[in-house]
C-alpha cells in the first residue's frame, strides 16, 4: 500500500509518499512527474516515516544541512539508480554538472563516455526531490536547466544552501526550461 501526506514549505506545497516503511516520493505540488509513481488506490494517512521526513524538511528549510536521511525506496532501472546514488552524494551547498555525472558513470563502467542527455533524463525522473538533491545539478557553464519544480525554485534552493549563484544563469530559451 502507498500513503501520502502534505507539507507546507516556504517554496510551496509538497506531497510526500511512502510505502509504509520508506519515502518513495517527494514533490512540489504541480511539478513535472508530480505523483507519477503513485497507484490510484494510495491513501492519505500519517505513517511514522513521514515524521522523520518532516523533521528533515524542517531542518533543510531552516537553512541547515540535515545530518540524517530518512529511509528511501526507489523502484527504477539500474541506470537511474546509479545516477540517483551520485546525486545523493553531492554535498550540501555544492553543485555538479550533468557532464560530470556522465563521466563518473562512464568511468565506473569502463566506458570512454556516457551521454549527459541520458543522465539528464534520469535526473529529471527523480521521484524524491530535495532529499535526493537533483536541484544541485547544473548545466555546463552554469546553466540552471531542467528542474521539475521550476528553475526559480532551483535557484531559491541553491541560495538556501548558500551556493555562490553569481556564475549561474537561467537560460532565456530552450527545451530545458
Amino acid at each position: 500500500m502507498q500513503y501520502i501526506t502534505h507539507y507546507t514549505s516556504p517554496l510551496g506545497a509538497i506531497t510526500l509518499a511512502s510505502n509504509g516503511n520508506a519515502i518513495i516520493g517527494l514533490w512540489f505540488d504541480g511539478q513535472r512527474y508530480d505523483r507519477s509513481i503513485l497507484a490510484p488506490e494510495c491513501q492519505e494517512r500519517d505513517v511514522p516515516i513521514f515524521a522523520e521526513a518532516v523533521k528533515w524538511l524542517d531542518c533543510y528549510f531552516a537553512g541547515k544541512e540535515p545530518d540524517f536521511t530518512p529511509a528511501l525506496a526507489l523502484d527504477c532501472s539500474t541506470f537511474r539508480r546509479e545516477v540517483l546514488e551520485i546525486l545523493i552524494h553531492i554535498p550540501y551547498g555544492q553543485t555538479m554538472t550533468y557532464g560530470e555525472i556522465a563521466k563518473e558513470i562512464a568511468r565506473k563502467h569502463g566506458l570512454q563516455k556516457m551521454s549527459a542527455q541520458a543522465v539528464g533524463g534520469a535526473v529529471g525522473w527523480n521521484p524524491i526531490s530535495l532529499i535526493i538533491p537533483c536541484h544541485r545539478v547544473v548545466g555546463t557553464g552554469g546553466s540552471l536547466t531542467g528542474y521539475g519544480g521550476g528553475v526559480q525554485r532551483k535557484l531559491a534552493l541553491l541560495k538556501l544552501e548558500k551556493v555562490n549563484t553569481e556564475p549561474l544563469f537561467i537560460p532565456k530559451k530552450g527545451t530545458a526550461l
